[in-house]
């Protein structure tokens, strides 16, 4: 079936739009991590900036809370929240240089997130409440994360090339994969009751089901770096390939098909709505939007 692209300009050259979330308010938020600021674009095209202090924090990573505001990962060892209004606050973590990266709600009613250099996975509740899960492992480098369908939170342990698995109340355990230096990134609950990830390393997809019984599935180029993943309400998983300009579509079967966006698009975060719809957000500049017609 043919996809419809269309694309928004949303920031200048260099701006680099990372993240990005749907809003309870229908806009797509999304993060400015080389300028500091947070954008969100309406489905008219209408984008609305906030800017952020100081303008080097580095937004990063964007979800959606279940207080109805966007949260945030910032590259000074923050964790930042604003509300659709524009409203910001800034979260300070109990360990200094903690690299915050992926974010995510948890089915606790919190949100949860990696913390890259200090082997940990972090926990904040709505009102700025912190603790900190050390993982039983040194140099792990854990990047996303998300809910999964038993309860725990799964992220991708880059570094340890493992997918991971940390129960609420922080009992963590490593899941290696078969494929050396595969340094998986991106990671989304499927539909299948299994989680999907991306290996930016070795250039494939895979899937994990509960038990830890790992596929993975080879993408047309092994160069093509895939970053990050998304499950639409229908199932369909969508991941960005930010080595090439290029977002992808894989099926149940492993089966790819690729849309180019350009070489120097740089897609780094994706998101599906709940029409089914995806979003990209480009580091050159841009939203896009992908809908299959």
């Amino acid at each position: 079936m043919p996809t419809r692209i269309d694309r928004y300009p949303v920031a200048p050259e260099g701006a680099g739009p990372y993240g990005i979330a749907v809003g309870s308010d229908g806009r797509m938020w999304f993060t400015a991590v080389a300028e500091g600021w947070i954008g969100a674009l309406t489905a008219t095209g209408v984008v609305s900036t906030f800017p952020l202090d100081p303008p080097t924090c580095g937004p990063m990573a964007m979800t959606a809370g279940p207080d109805g505001a966007l949260w945030y990962t910032r590259r000074d060892h923050m964790i930042g929240r604003i509300t659709t209004t524009g409203e910001i606050t800034s979260f300070a973590l109990p360990t200094a240089d903690a690299g915050p990266y992926g974010i995510a709600p948890g089915p606790d009613g919190a949100l949860w997130f990696t913390e890259m250099n200090a082997d940990a996975i972090g926990r904040i509740t709505v009102d700025g409440e912190v603790t900190e899960h050390p993982l039983p492992v040194s140099g792990a480098f854990p990047a996303y994360l998300v809910a999964g369908p038993d309860g725990a939170m799964w992220f991708a342990a880059n570094a340890a090339n493992a997918i991971g698995r940390i129960t609420l109340d922080g009992e963590a355990t490593l899941y290696p994969l078969p494929t050396e230096n595969a340094a998986p990134v991106g990671i989304t609950a499927g539909v299948d009751g299994s989680l999907w990830f991306v290996e930016i390393g070795a250039g494939q997809v895979g899937r994990i089901d509960a038990s830890g019984r790992v596929e993975e599935f080879a993408l047309p180029d092994p160069e093509a770096r895939p970053h990050a993943i998304a499950c639409t309400p229908d199932g369909d998983l969508w991941f960005t390939e930010w080595g090439v300009g290029r977002v992808g579509h894989v099926d149940g079967d492993g089966r790819v098909k690729e849309h180019d966006l350009g070489r120097g698009a740089e897609p780094h975060g994706i998101v599906a709505d709940a029409t089914g719809a995806v979003w990209v957000a480009l580091e050159a500049g841009e939203i896009v939007r992908l809908a299959v017609s």
